[in-house]
């Protein structure tokens, strides 16, 4: 492991570099077949988000697509394809629109985008299904980082919840994932929580992507869970449609982590993209 400006940061392999990007309900951990399956071809760098994983705590207002580039300048890449999952294919984009000449292709798997609202729907999906599992004057407390003690009951019960809903999927359940899956994204899960809800909120300063994708010049692939939140899914179309010339690939039975749950089919697509950006 390096650190670079407080990220923690790990690489493997030799050529073209890779730098992907965690989702906002894991780390860089969720990356594990990605690493093992892309660095006899390519230099694979992971990285926790600041406040994420073993990074450090952020100091002042977030800037994730900076913390990108800073992890980049820190080992030295020049360009390297961006692979993000979840928000962190939204960091890749933001980076992709600041830095263009950087940004050799992005894979954006089971995005978000910044600018886009989340509809009512999902937000009253989330209340209902992750929410309610902690008592709301507790919850607020928590994520105000006000609380005395972060009882590890609500914890285990908020992590299980958001897993099942997110990385299962609002129509699968547990049974629907390898045990292997469930262990991972629930350690990632409730460690993503134990940090956020022992320190008080900060800030994050975004760009507004959504009006943007149109100026995204690198090869881009979208790839989407069939089984994940649909709202999540209605991104994909967005980037999709507004980055000229992307491509997707539809994964069935996926929810919100595939790099993780499908990482045989991922993998695939991600070998054949690189194979094509490095001819």
């Amino acid at each position: 492991m390096k650190w670079i400006d407080g990220l923690a940061c790990d690489e493997i392999g030799e050529g073209p570099a890779v730098v992907l990007v965690h989702a906002g309900i894991a780390d860089r951990r969720m990356w594990k077949h990605q690493r093992d399956g892309l660095s006899d071809r390519h230099r694979v760098i992971s990285y926790d988000w600041r406040g994420y994983g073993e990074s450090a705590d952020p100091a002042g207002e977030l800037v994730h697509h900076e913390d990108l580039l800073r992890v980049m300048d820190g080992l030295g890449v020049e360009r390297a394809t961006l692979v993000g999952d979840s928000m962190g294919g939204s960091h890749a984009v933001e980076a992709a629109l600041v830095a263009p000449d950087r940004v050799a292709g992005l894979v954006l798997i089971a995005s978000g985008v910044s600018g886009h609202a989340w509809p009512e729907e999902m937000i009253a999906q989330a209340r209902e299904r992750v929410h309610s599992t902690v008592p709301a004057d507790r919850l607020a407390r928590y994520r105000s980082g006000t609380a005395e003690e972060v009882l590890p009951g609500d914890l285990d019960a908020f992590a299980r919840a958001h897993v099942l809903w997110q990385v299962a999927g609002p129509d699968r359940g547990l049974d629907d994932l390898d045990p292997e899956v469930w262990e991972l994204a629930f350690a990632m899960m409730r460690r993503v929580f134990e940090r956020a809800w022992s320190r008080p909120p900060v800030g994050e300063r975004h760009l507004s992507a959504k009006d943007r994708l149109h100026e995204i010049t690198a090869p881009t692939l979208v790839i989407n869970g069939l089984a994940d939140v649909p709202a999540i899914q209605a991104v994909s179309d967005l980037l999709t449609e507004g980055i000229k010339g992307a491509r997707r690939l539809d994964l069935p039975d996926t929810g919100h982590l595939p790099p993780l749950e499908r990482h045989a089919e991922v993998n695939t697509a991600l070998a054949g993209f690189l194979d094509e950006l490095n001819r």
